[in-house]
């Protein structure tokens, strides 16, 4: 395993959790991984999916963004497909008889395909070894994005004529949402990895401003000149701020379910490419995107449970530098969410008495979500204590605990260490961005996300060691055999200029 993390991925050793999955996956044991964003639950199922002779099958929600993760695999020299409603028919077809020629070994599969009579046929007379569910907590009535198409995910695994390996995954999981996907799912004497949510380096704050763009624009005025999240629970919102934004002078993009796909394409590659920096958007932007240098996520409205907030919250700071979660709250955002629980209701295929329970569960976990915006207590340990841990009465990085001024929150915010250890004062932020802007053209050329090429942690420590070769390029963490034949050249030449 520790060589295919090398080869393929570029990185010496594994984060915390992930060897226990991947090795539970290639020993043929089922396994739950629930990892917080940014922990890299990926690799879990890559690595296997690699190792493991026939195909495997990934299971995710994330229509829009399978395209990224396939060029990631791409781009890292696996062989990956994704098969959902984006591609047009003979797309469709061709990509599924590839699949049946054995030309992919990890296929990205939307759950609503699972038991189309085409896939079908595909799966009945293929080698599938491993299954893995994304966002498996979309399985559960307790969890914050219940989707009934994930319960036809079971079914599909006991139609197959010999049951795969099956892994499931997931950033934000109470115990009872655990419990309905180990039940749902079916898996069998699994093993289970839960890491820990604590994210030290993000500042948590709430603030109940009377004006909240005014508020918004203090804290842009604060994080000028960094990429940011601006999430709105509706539409509408997006559209406002959005605009009003870009009148004021930010380089702004939008990003929402009502948005033709072009133009959403459009608006996610801006922000990924920092062509516009901050995306103002509904909770349809985020789920799968690997942008490690978002500085700041705000939510202008408040969510409607603590789940969603600390997965898109966790999208800020995935490099490991200081990052601030703002929560702008106001008791208006309490009587929204009802209103849209209720609206969600009418929209969904279930039966009454499920749409009766479903509802009930949202409106207990907007309570809680509730709870945390008026809570006078650090708001860290009532995050994690909600998700099941027992931290500390005090954080020393949240808006309670630091007894926040508005203006404050930037310079109180306490310093963390970047991932990778470099030597002290080795960071060259003039060749960083030399980096940053080659990385930025080849991702361009190639029609993929920067980060598919590099990271920023990559790129940081590229910057901090100066490798002087191609073996020592290849020590660098995030820096596989694949990518350095595809790259190597030109990022050792811009570091001897």
């Amino acid at each position: 395993m520790e060589k295919a993390l090398k080869q393929v991925f570029g990185y010496d050793s594994f984060r915390p959790g992930q060897a226990t999955l991947a090795e539970s996956l290639l020993q043929g044991r089922d396994a739950l991984g629930v990892m917080p964003t940014g922990a890299g639950k990926s690799i879990c199922f890559q690595i296997p999916g690699i190792l493991l002779p026939g195909i495997t099958l990934v299971v995710s929600p994330l229509i829009s963004l399978m395209r990224d993760q396939v060029n990631a695999l791409v781009q890292a020299g696996v062989r990956g497909a994704y098969l959902n409603s984006s591609l047009t028919p003979r797309q469709y077809q061709k990509a599924l008889y590839n699949a049946r020629q054995g030309v992919y070994k990890i296929i990205y599969v939307a759950p609503e395909r699972l038991l189309t009579p085409d896939f079908l046929d595909f799966a009945l007379h293929t080698e599938i070894s491993l299954l893995c569910v994304d966002e498996a907590h979309c399985v559960s009535q307790w969890g914050q994005d219940f989707r009934p198409s994930y319960l036809k995910i079971r079914q599909f695994i006991e139609t197959l004529p010999h049951r795969p390996v099956v892994g499931a995954f997931t950033a934000t999981a109470t115990q009872q949402v655990r419990q309905d996907i180990l039940r749902l799912l079916n898996l069998q004497h699994p093993r289970i990895v839960v890491t820990g949510f604590n994210r030290e380096n993000l500042y948590f704050g709430v603030r109940r401003p009377r004006d909240k763009f005014s508020e918004l624009l203090h804290i842009l005025r604060e994080e000028k000149g960094k990429s940011g999240i601006i999430y709105c629970a509706t539409r509408k919102t997006v559209e406002q701020v959005c605009q009003n934004l870009q009148e004021a002078g930010f380089p702004a993009a939008r990003y929402h379910a009502g948005l033709p796909d072009e133009e959403r394409q459009q608006s996610q590659e801006d922000f990924l490419y920092d062509r516009k920096p901050i995306m103002v958007a509904t909770n349809a932007f985020g789920m799968g995107i690997d942008k490690s240098n978002v500085s700041f996520v705000v939510h202008y409205h408040m969510p409607k449970d603590l789940e969603s907030y600390y997965q898109e919250a966790g999208r800020a700071g995935r490099d490991g530098s200081p990052a601030r979660c703002i929560l702008l709250y106001s008791g208006a955002d309490v009587r929204l969410n009802q209103f849209m629980i209720e609206k969600e209701q009418e929209n969904e295929e279930l039966d009454a008495e499920t749409a009766r329970q479903v509802r009930e569960n949202e409106l207990e976990r907007l309570k809680q979500m509730t709870f945390y915006a008026t809570n006078h207590r650090c708001l860290r340990r009532f995050l994690l204590r909600y998700f099941g841990e027992n931290p500390p009465d005090h954080c020393g990085n949240c808006s309670v605990c630091l007894k926040e001024a508005p203006s404050r929150a930037a310079q109180e915010l306490r310093p963390v260490q970047k991932p990778a250890p470099l030597p002290k004062g080795a960071e060259d932020p003039e060749l960083f961005q030399r980096l940053r802007q080659l990385r930025l053209t080849l991702a361009r050329s190639a029609g993929i996300p920067p980060y598919a090429v590099f990271t920023d942690a990559t790129l940081w420590e590229m910057s901090a060691r100066k490798p002087r070769n191609e073996a020592e390029l290849l020590s660098v963490s995030g820096v596989g055999e694949q990518k350095l034949r595809r790259y190597g050249r030109l990022f050792l030449e811009e570091i001897r200029k």
